[in-house]
This record gives structure tokens, C-alpha cells and sequence, in this order.
């Protein structure tokens, strides 16, 4: 299938780059490698962090000596400058991109400065939604490479975006990067369009961002826009949603569905994933693509996310038994409901990534009878809905962190008969983390019986008591493992 993006010209901030005065926003991850993309094709580059630490001094010391002028301390916007490169995490009211607004001075972020300077034969497959990202395009990525493509994933995944759209020191170029995109990434991009791109889901996050739901998932919508085929999630409302209403009618729409597809869907039959979309007969042909057991783990939501990746692989022509060959090559990472070990019939699994209620709530339909371990920084979000629609799975509960009164006293309201355990964290004078989550496990361990899953899947952030999830999940599994 011909990739209609890559035969449209480069835009022209690619090509007039030389001279211009362009201020990239935020030291953080994406403005190294954007500043050092921009010198490269000649521009003047002012970077502005309003931190003024170790780290930011270090990093500021490795631009000046490449050719950049760095401002620490403060943001303001530069002299002449005619472009504002801003990081994802800076918000629209951040000062001095009002200030590039009010002046005229155009405001993308790293992505659609990737989109601009990519060369022309590179086809994009996105990803965006609320939860599923990084393990969508990670499988994207080994499907398409089963498939003999020079294919990458790119975003949250190693990666930046930019580092892959410029040649490497060999002058090569990948021909298909598996993109994934964040809501703050597709709200500074104007004219990204991928050749194919899925909308997985979307549930309350970072609203106090973008000022609410509606703009939070009309960003992810920004996906569609353009032409791009659209791969639809259609047991998710705001997925079907932005499909028709942010996306081109004139461009295909391919649904996914985890019962029987229908014609121009992919769906599973049986123990089969199928194709009934991207088959020369959708409506009396269909293909099998692999079996659940070739998804690990086959949660729903996970079978959801392979789903995904086969469509956007099928969309440029994969094979069918290049899918089934990505899934068995694919490795999981590590705190994506991995199961850790099972003690006395009871199984304790780590899903320290379910950093939402939407993810928490995926991860607890994956398994019949749960002591469910969970709290944190809930950011807002709020659990009611989370514990409706897992009620009848919840055995017990062992609740942690700053947020844990607000879960206690949804359950209470709703499960007053579940028992409930609370454990303090080390601000309120309990042990260190470490300690801490001993007590979590032993507390599960003694409200778990055989056939039981003890679930860490916290619907919350992890900063209140760990430095991310990834601490949060391995001290999880120690314990488990000390339990042992």
C-alpha cells in the first residue's frame, strides 16, 4: 500500500532552517536532542530552562559548547526569535509561550518539528491514548521487523522521535517508525499526519493540563486529522468518537473488537485473532493472524493492544504470520501485569504501571478473584466508577500511600463488607519504602486464599512514597520474593 504522506514535500520549516532564530523550551528529555537537531540544519538556538541545578548546568555546558546559547534561571522569549520548539510537559498558559503567541511567533513541539524535517520515504504508524502506548508500538515494532521492515519505535520507548527522522552517523534513516504519542505531544502538532493511527482508549489523565476532559481527549483526536486511517477501539466511546468527528470520513476506519469482527474489522474468534479488514473479501473472507496464547500476557486490555499493532502493521502490508511471529518475539517490560510467582495457590502479579483508575481497572478484569494492593497520588482522578465495575472481583483490599482515605472511603461506600487493610508510609512515622512494602505483601498474603490473585495495580501515581513505578514495582517483587 502506497504511504501517501511520504511522497508530500518536506514543510518548509525543514527547509529554511538555516539562519533562523529558533528558542527551544525546557532542558528535559526532548530539548537536547531538538536543540542539537536544529544546530545541525543551522539554525541559531536559544534554550531556556527555568532550573538552575547540577543537572541543568551540565547539560547547559554540553549545548554552549555545541553551538547553542543556553538561559537558565528564567524563561524569557528571545530577541528576533521567529520559532518556539516547546517541551511536552510545558503547559499552554506557561509565560513564555503566551508571550510567543501574543508576538506571533509560531509555538510547535518536538514532534511536529520531527514530522517536518523527516526524510520523504518514511512512513509514521501512531499511537496515542490513555493507557497501552508503549506496549502497542513496542509490539508494532517487533511485528513489522518479523516482517523484514526497518522499522522503529520511537517516543516513550528509548528513543526521541527527532534522534530517528535524522540520519545516524552512517547516513541511514529508517523507513517506518511505530510513534508513540503522548496528548501533550499532539496538542503542539499542526500537520503531523501518520499513514495509520489508533486511538486506544481514553479515560480522565492529566486534565489539570489541558482544563479538562473534553481537551484532553480532543488532543488525542489530533491524531486522526489529515487523512490518516483511522483504527478504531470500538468498545471505547471517546475512540469511536474522535473517529468520526476529528477524523477525514473519506479515509478508512478499522475497527477493533474483542468478540467476532465484523467486515473491516480485526477481532477474536475463538482462541484467533482475525482479520476481517485487511483480507480481499471482508465480508465472506477473514485470516488469522495468532492465537491468544501468542500474547503475553493475554489480559483483555493487553489482547486489545495487539490487536492495535496488527492493524497498523496490516495497514502497510505486513503479512499475517509476521504478526503472529512479533507477538512470540515480543518481551513484555517489566511492571505491565507481570506475574511475579505464586506462594501457597495464591498468584501475586505486578502491575505497578496501572498509574490510573482506567489502567487499574484493565488490569483487574484480567483476573476473577483479587486482593487488590493499590493507592497513591491519584492526581484528581477519581475511583468510584473503578470499584463499580470491579466489584464482584474484590476479595480484599491492602491500601498505601497519600491518596489511600479517598479508596478507603470509596469501598466503604460500596463494599462496606470487603476487608480493608491501611498501611502508612514512612512520612507517618512507619518503616522506610522498603519496610513498607513488606507489610503490604504480608498483609495480602494473609487476606489471599488458593485460586486468589494478589494485584498490585495502585491506579495512582508512585511519587508520594517512590522515586516512579519502577522503584514501586520492584520493591513489590522483593517482597513477594522474600515471602517466598
Amino acid at each position: 500500500m502506497a504511504n501517501e504522506t511520504s511522497e508530500t514535500p518536506n514543510n518548509h520549516v525543514g527547509a529554511d532552517l538555516d539562519g533562523r532564530r529558533v528558542c527551544v523550551a525546557g532542558l528535559g528529555v526532548s530539548g537536547p536532542p531538538v536543540a542539537r537537531a536544529l544546530l545541525s540544519r543551522g539554525a541559531h538556538v536559544t534554550v531556556v530552562d527555568g532550573r538552575d541545578d547540577d543537572t541543568a548546568r551540565a547539560l547547559a555546558a554540553q549545548l554552549t559548547a555545541e553551538g547553542a546559547e543556553v538561559v537558565l534561571g528564567s524563561t524569557p522569549l528571545p530577541e528576533d526569535c521567529d520559532l518556539v520548539v516547546t517541551s511536552p510537559g510545558w503547559r499552554p498558559d506557561s509565560p513564555l509561550l503566551l508571550r510567543a503567541v501574543e508576538a506571533g511567533v509560531e509555538v510547535i513541539g518536538d514532534v511536529e518539528l520531527a514530522w517536518r524535517l523527516r526524510p520523504n520515504h518514511q512512513v509514521w504508524l501512531a499511537v496515542t491514548g490513555t493507557n497501552g502506548k508503549t506496549t502497542t508500538v513496542r509490539m508494532l515494532e517487533s511485528m513489522l521487523r518479523a516482517d523484514g521492515r526497518d522499522a522503529l519505535a520511537v517516543g516513550n520507548v528509548g528513543t526521541p522521535i527527532i534522534d530517528a527522522v535524522l540520519p545516524d552517523e552512517q547516513g541511514h534513516v529508517h523507513d517506518v517508525l511505530a510513534v508513540e504519542l503522548s496528548s501533550f505531544q499532539l496538542h503542539w502538532s499542526n500537520t503531523v499526519r501518520p499513514y495509520a493511527a489508533a486511538v486506544l482508549n481514553v479515560a480522565p489523565d492529566h486534565l489539570d493540563w489541558h482544563g479538562g476532559l473534553d481537551p484532553y481527549a480532543r488532543a488525542k483526536g489530533r491524531v486522526f486529522a489529515r487523512g490518516t486511517t483511522r483504527v478504531v477501539n470500538t468498545a471505547d466511546e471517546w475512540s469511536v468518537g474522535l473517529a468520526d468527528e476529528e477524523g477525514d470520513p473519506h479515509t478508512p476506519a478499522i475497527g477493533l473488537r474483542l468478540d467476532t469482527p465484523r467486515p473491516g474489522e480485526l477481532g477474536v474468534v475463538e482462541d484467533l485473532l482475525v482479520d476481517r479488514a485487511f483480507v480481499p473479501d471482508p465480508v465472506r473472507g477473514a485470516e488469522e493472524l495468532a492465537s491468544l496464547g501468542d500474547v503475553r500476557p493475554a489480559a483483555p486490555h493487553n489482547v486489545a493492544n495487539a490487536l492495535a499493532a496488527a492493524a497498523l502493521a496490516r495497514s502497510i502490508g505486513a503479512a499475517p504470520g509476521s504478526v503472529r511471529a512479533g507477538l512470540q518475539a515480543f518481551e513484555p517490560e517489566p511492571h505491565r501485569i507481570s506475574h511475579v510467582a505464586s506462594v501457597a495457590g495464591v498468584d501475586y502479579v505486578d502491575d505497578s504501571k496501572a498509574t490510573n483508575p482506567h489502567a487499574a481497572l484493565a488490569s483487574l478484569r484480567a483476573f476473577d478473584s483479587v486482593v487488590w494492593v493499590a493507592g497513591g497520588l491519584l492526581k484528581g482522578a477519581e475511583v468510584d466508577g473503578l470499584i463499580d465495575e470491579a466489584a464482584e472481583r474484590l476479595r480484599a483490599a491492602v491500601l498505601v500511600g497519600a491518596d489511600r482515605a479517598q479508596i478507603r472511603e470509596a469501598l466503604a461506600a460500596r463494599l462496606p463488607d470487603l476487608p480493608v487493610v491501611e498501611i502508612a508510609g514512612p512520612a507517618e512515622g512507619a518503616p522506610a519504602e522498603h519496610g513498607v512494602m513488606d507489610a503490604v505483601v504480608a498483609q495480602a498474603a494473609a487476606l489471599a486464599g488458593e485460586g486468589d490473585t494478589v494485584l498490585l495495580a495502585p491506579a495512582a501515581a508512585s511519587m508520594d512514597m517512590f522515586v516512579n513505578y519502577h522503584e514501586r514495582g520492584d520493591l513489590f517483587t522483593e517482597a513477594v520474593e522474600r515471602l517466598l
